[in-house]
């Protein structure tokens, strides 16, 4: 069969660029949103008159059996399998068995040919691969975005449920690197969970920008046939069609802030990969990793390497690359179609991929972390990590903070000189640096009241800690019942779309 687009042309194609533009061997993973893509657009097509009703259940059929068939060539699995499954486990072989492929449109068009004889041509009536590649793409990154926002969820649950066990324990906080003043090991954690909230309403808001449907835009200024575009937008689960036919075949907004918003979720899986390794060292002492996600030396029969958290600290390297790889290719074009943006897809794919073998490993990771409490609440206790509280025992007794933070740092000189930490020295010697101070002072630089006195939303405080992790489960089980019920709305449409 010959190209798609060969009618204008008469000398064939050099092979060696033939076979170097060819998009077949990675968009192939787009196979099951092209069958889906290719159905919406034969339901309106017949309702345009293009099919008959009777062609239009043959073409169906046919696109319902594409999957199958190419898997069956490769791997003899029967339909009744999973399609998705087994395309994923042998997309190299159906790419090698179909090398007159050059890309999944025409893929698809040459299995649904064998299938149903010269039908098959009726399906690209009023549509451009232009379209079709605009909505592969975004029926894909829907998809991931759903996939990457289970991982998010399981992930924070994971962080929850390890604050939880927590407790009251505690641990010294860091600036510049520096110890500062002690926090609960439950609200060192929120902070990640914080972070992943963030990253979770980032991905749904690029999911609620990218869902509409490019099809019925042609190849740039629309259909040549006056199609009703709500009827592919509804089988696709699409909020509605795109308002511009120029910028829906060109638009690749919803593919940067995807890896955009991954790049994010990079950084911030980096942050926790980073202080776990140093945690994890000699030096630090707070925290076992789990053998089972480490591996040894082949030298240093001593050695326990943690292997995970450097390696997904690598891969934050990788989601921030994709994202600038994607952004520059689309910074100069202009509208609308350029095949430049073919480039686009293998960055959006890595991204999705690395970002979700990241967060298929990350729940049982966290879980099996064990902190050494005992360790983390000597560091909390040295350092003068509650010098604060004192300048805060010392502005509470009427002295203006400056005044009390310099009579606290001249007590904290004295610790330093002498060895000592501020509730080692004597209430003597603290009256020396002004009459303010009384005997409650040690009471109130204990750990407990250092704690306790940032007792406010966001603070490290017993109940306010206590109070975030209850807020973060019911903000998990909040955000887990939304993706289910937009789950079986979808499973609903595809089944309806079966019909």
């Amino acid at each position: 069969m010959s190209k798609m687009w060969s009618g204008r042309f008469r000398e064939p194609l050099d092979p060696a660029f033939e076979s170097w533009q060819r998009s077949f061997p990675f968009d192939v993973r787009l196979l099951p949103q092209e069958v889906a893509a290719s159905k919406a657009h034969a339901r309106a097509i017949a309702a345009a008159g293009i099919l008959t009703d009777t062609e239009l259940s043959k073409m169906l059929d046919g696109l319902d059996r594409v999957i199958p068939l190419s898997v069956e060539e490769v791997t003899k699995l029967t339909p009744a399998e999973s399609a998705q499954a087994s395309l994923e486990a042998n997309l190299a072989g159906i790419v090698a068995l179909n090398p007159q492929a050059e890309d999944i449109h025409h893929f698809v068009e040459l299995q649904l040919t064998k299938l149903i004889g010269d039908l098959a041509l009726k399906l690209h009536t009023g549509r451009s691969r232009n379209e079709q590649i605009a909505t592969d793409m975004r029926l894909f990154v829907r998809d991931a975005i759903d996939q990457t926002l289970d991982g998010l969820l399981a992930w924070r649950e994971a962080l929850v449920e390890q604050a939880r066990s927590a407790s009251d324990s505690v641990m010294p906080s860091y600036t510049h690197l520096q110890r500062a003043e002690p926090v609960l090991i439950a609200h060192w954690l929120l902070a990640y969970v914080a972070m992943l909230e963030r990253d979770f309403t980032r991905l749904v808001d690029c999911r609620n920008r990218l869902n509409l449907c490019p099809l019925g835009s042609g190849a740039i200024a629309g259909a040549t046939l006056a199609l009703d575009r709500t009827i592919a937008a509804e089988a696709l689960g699409f909020d509605g069609p795109t308002p511009n036919s120029m910028d829906a075949t060109s638009d690749r907004d919803f593919a940067l802030e995807f890896t955009q918003a991954l790049s994010t979720l990079g950084l911030h899986i980096s942050r926790f990969a980073e202080e776990l390794t140093l945690y994890s060292t000699a030096e630090f002492g707070f925290l076992d990793l789990p053998e089972r996600f480490s591996t040894g030396s082949s030298a240093m029969p001593q050695k326990k390497n943690p292997d995970l958290t450097e390696l997904i600290r690598g891969k934050a390297g990788r989601l921030q690359g994709a994202a600038l790889t994607l952004a520059t290719i689309v910074k100069g074009l202009p509208l609308a179609y350029n095949k430049d943006l073919q480039e686009g897809q293998e960055p959006v794919f890595d991204a999705a991929d690395t970002v979700l073998g990241i967060l298929a490993l990350l729940p049982g990771f966290t879980r099996a972390l064990r902190f050494r409490t005992e360790a983390m609440k000597a560091a909390a206790e040295k350092g003068y990590l509650n010098a604060m509280a004192a300048a805060t025992y010392l502005t509470y007794k009427g002295v203006p903070f400056r005044k009390a933070h310099e009579k606290i740092g001249q007590a904290v000189r004295l610790g330093l000189e002498t060895g000592r930490e501020l509730n080692q020295l004597t209430l003597e010697e603290l009256r020396g640096f002004g009459e303010e101070f009384g005997a409650d002072f040690f009471d109130a630089i204990s750990l407990k009241a250092t704690l306790d006195c940032h007792d406010v939303i966001g603070g490290t405080a017993t109940h306010r800690v206590r109070d975030a992790v209850a807020d973060a489960s019911r903000r998990i089980a909040s955000d887990t019942a939304s993706l289910a019920s937009k789950k079986s709305a979808k499973l609903g449409l595809e089944s309806a779309a079966l019909v």
